[in-house]
């Protein structure tokens, strides 16, 4: 019998939660990318809006609700069933790009860069972005190194603040439009495919997969607020994450009409975060930039802090012979580095890995929630996974800087992935999953047929003897 809790959940709990969570899925590119879409998609902005809610919202969700459903402790946990080196492999690769290789080191320079780039010399960027970067990361250390107390820093501090931020940017937006967004032109990849590209656009956020790393801070807050039974925790989880991607969701789609109204008065600029600073600038002049500054410093930072705190609590679970706090200055530190190399290579080097992780993600999430039509049968896991992995890395090969995908080798293997079904959409690995997971099933189910038929004539048989 599971033990009753130590204490009442409330409602407040649960908004604390939500809270908890909005603040670590949105971040660096929650900011920049709907803004980028949205100028890119012009009159398109509404359909590649909804295609980007299904990367940027509804996956996270999910990826929550698979935890949630599976009981997992985690990403490993979650990707156990495939078998246990696989796990590894995933959680790791998955905790490096969410930690100290993209996610967390492009927590800080994306601020810096819409924010205060802008007003220093080109000469002297170098040395500002060290700076900032080292109070930026200071910062995030201190704020993570008690995870229980995570909910403290971001979701009753810095939330609140930056929600009056963003309203006030949005106010002017919606008081003094700068265009229609319906008679803006589109570029020429969202004319016909804004829906596609708009899904696509939304593996940048990379919110699916941080979704499978925060349910450890989850579970981890919700016991420490005196939730102690597994399936009480599931569906609080479940119901907070809910609450979480509605306001985030909502905020998305304002984000990307904004950017579809800016074509009147700027071009399309090479990220959704020149055009933030453009946008500020053009409805309240220099506050309008110093409220952006400090808007965009804050929501990176409450994601630095989950994704710092993720990462650490993750890989201390599963290798614990080294402590948190170790994993926690290794995160820090590694992602302070790495910051200060700039925001374009991190993106440029970024993309290739969330085209390889990002499938795996998907289909991990979707055979998770449905795990209990199938019974958790590591047949279909692992089919589904060998199918899926092979075109997930010929896009990730595709995706990459020009010195690995313009190479000999990687033209002639490209050459031949080319040939798969939605390969020029950077969806080849799809109707292999699909494939992958109906052999799967298949298995499956003859397996238990042979198996109900075997236990059927062997009651046969003992009746009669």
């Amino acid at each position: 019998m599971e033990k009753q809790p130590s204490k009442r959940f409330t409602k407040k709990n649960y908004i604390a939660i939500a809270s908890m969570l909005f603040g670590m899925f949105f971040g660096a590119g929650n900011l920049i990318f709907p803004i980028h879409l949205g100028q890119l998609a012009g009159h398109q902005w509404f359909t590649a809006g909804l295609g980007f809610l299904i990367t940027g919202t509804i996956l996270p969700l999910l990826a929550i609700i698979a935890i949630s459903i599976t009981r997992s402790n985690g990403i490993y946990d979650l990707a156990k069933p495939i078998g246990k080196r696989y796990a590894t492999f995933f959680m790791v690769l998955t905790c490096a790009t969410l930690g100290p290789l993209f996610a967390t080191p492009r927590t800080a320079t994306t601020p810096f860069q819409i924010g205060f780039a802008p007003h220093v010399s080109a000469a002297s960027r170098p040395m500002w972005l060290l700076g900032y970067s080292l109070i930026f990361f200071g910062i995030t250390y201190w704020a993570s190194r008690k995870p229980t107390k995570i909910i403290d820093s971001i979701g009753k501090l810095l939330n609140p603040l930056f929600l009056i931020l963003l309203a006030i940017i949005f106010g002017f937006a919606f008081a003094q439009p700068m265009s229609s967004a319906a008679q803006q032109a589109s570029t020429a990849a969202y004319t016909h495919g804004a829906f596609l590209n708009g899904f696509l656009e939304g593996y940048n956020t990379m919110d699916a997969l941080a979704g499978l790393l925060f349910g450890i801070a989850v579970v981890t807050t919700i016991r420490g607020l005196g939730e102690k039974r597994p399936g009480h925790i599931a569906a609080i989880a479940a119901k907070s994450s809910t609450m979480s991607i509605i306001l985030e969701a909502a905020i998305y789609m304002i984000l990307i009409w904004i950017g579809a109204t800016t074509l009147a008065h700027f071009k399309i600029a090479a990220d959704g975060g020149i055009t933030f600073n453009q946008i500020a600038n053009h409805f309240m002049g220099m506050p309008g930039e110093i409220i952006l500054a400090i808007m965009a410093t804050l929501t990176c930072l409450t994601t630095a802090i989950g994704l710092s705190t993720s990462f650490s609590e993750a890989l201390h679970t599963k290798f614990p012979k080294i402590g948190y706090q170790t994993w926690l200055i290794i995160c820090v530190g590694a992602s302070f580095l790495i910051a200060n190399i700039g925001l374009d290579q991190i993106i440029a080097w970024s993309l290739p890995m969330l085209m390889f992780l990002y499938p795996l993600a998907i289909t991990l999430i979707i055979m998770s929630i449905a795990s209990p039509l199938f019974k958790s049968d590591r047949i279909v896991y692992i089919m589904t996974t060998i199918f899926t992995i092979i075109p997930a890395f010929l896009d990730g090969i595709t995706n990459a800087p020009a010195i690995i995908s313009q190479s000999g080798w990687a033209k002639a293997i490209l050459a031949i992935d080319a040939k798969l079904p939605f390969a020029s959409m950077g969806m080849d690995w799809f109707l292999p999953a699909i494939i992958g997971m109906a052999i799967g099933l298949a298995i499956h189910f003859i397996r238990e047929a042979q198996a109900s038929r075997a236990a059927k004539a062997s009651i046969a048989e003992a009746n009669q003897d």
